[in-house]
């Protein structure tokens, strides 16, 4: 989903010429003892912290559980590999959202840019002086005019401005991350797709918020180019060494150095982000999960981001209050 906003956003302001490709430095090494102490007591309290494949069995049902990543990686070879006969042999695919539903959001994005754009005053009345001169220069990074910025809403271009400009091109014209490839594998071998919720459900999450607090989220975005490289690398290396929760977590301890926020803010954003980007949405997709694994007899694919499957709230505990066993598989 989130590569599908981002299309939807490149393309409605202005195609992006090719960049250089990333070169971003794991920052895990250069964290003080005291980001190392509470990054290990947050891992250690975080149920499902680890691992980015499960299975969850009840009775006869199996369901294959994939943390994804959005945005390809060289990397994703293996577990590509590893999970095509899996998705070959499955009764359906559960995306976030599946090809037919993206394509969908963006026709009805050209269509309806009420969708994405402010109603009234744009970012530049809303925000100060200093923030937006900062958010016009990060536009300008991502190939945005700033007049386009400003009048759009602030958790959609948020969205853009999450990805470094490095990365852009690979977004745009890329394989597409494990949830994409996942979709053409079930496409080829003719296994049904379906999406875990709405098309619009992003849209009704985060417009609903004040205006203020979405302005917020967007500033923990808003990292210099080469900041959000190296942001971006440490995340796919706590993906691929298949440490979910760090992956999450580190980003929340890096931000208030990384965007210059004050460390409460950073935190208040994030718990925002954890229950509405994470924990609202994981407990609206367990029915959905728990009905296509009953009406299908061969074992049903959930594929997802990572994130959503740790915590509290994860999809996995949330699966095992159902009574279904878990374990681990290799990915």
């Amino acid at each position: 989903m989130l590569r599908c906003l981002a299309l939807a956003c490149a393309t409605f302001a202005f195609a992006t010429p090719a960049v250089a490709a990333c070169s971003g430095q794991d920052l895990r090494p250069g964290l003080s003892d005291a980001q190392r102490q509470e990054l290990a007591q947050t891992i250690e309290s975080t149920p499902y912290a680890k691992g980015n494949f499960w299975t969850a069995t009840k009775g006869d049902e199996t369901i294959y559980l994939v943390g994804t990543l959005h945005i390809n990686d060289p990397r994703m070879q293996g577990p590509v590999a590893r999970l095509t006969p899996i998705v070959e042999s499955a009764g359906v695919v559960l995306l976030e959202a599946n090809d037919v539903a993206e394509a969908e959001l963006e026709k009805q994005i050209a269509t309806d840019t009420s969708l994405i754009l402010l109603q009234g005053k744009s970012l530049i009345d809303l925000m100060s002086d200093e923030e937006w001169q900062k958010l016009a220069q990060r536009a300008k990074d991502h190939n945005i005019p700033p007049f386009m910025a400003a009048k759009m809403q602030p958790w959609f271009l948020s969205m853009t401005l999450a990805i470094p400009p490095c990365m852009q091109q690979e977004v745009m014209e890329g394989t597409g991350g494990l949830d994409a490839q996942l979709n053409d594998i079930a496409n080829a071998a003719g296994v049904p797709t379906q999406s875990l919720e709405d098309v619009q459900t992003l849209f009704k999450i985060f417009s609903k918020d004040p205006i203020q607090e979405q302005i917020d989220m967007m500033m923990v975005g808003l990292m210099a180019p080469k900041d959000a490289e190296d942001a971006m690398a440490t995340m796919f290396n706590s993906y691929f060494e298949e440490s979910v929760a760090e992956g999450w977590h580190i980003n929340r301890i890096l931000t208030p150095e990384l965007v210059g926020m004050n460390a409460e803010l950073a935190d208040e954003v994030f718990a925002d982000l954890n229950k509405d980007l994470l924990e609202t949405r994981n407990t609206a997709w367990i029915p959905v999960i728990l009905d296509a694994a009953a009406q299908h007899d061969a074992p049903i694919v959930a594929a997802f981001g990572a994130a959503h499957l740790m915590g509290d709230a994860g999809v996995l505990s949330l699966l095992a209050q159902e009574g279904f066993t878990l374990e681990r598989q290799e990915f």
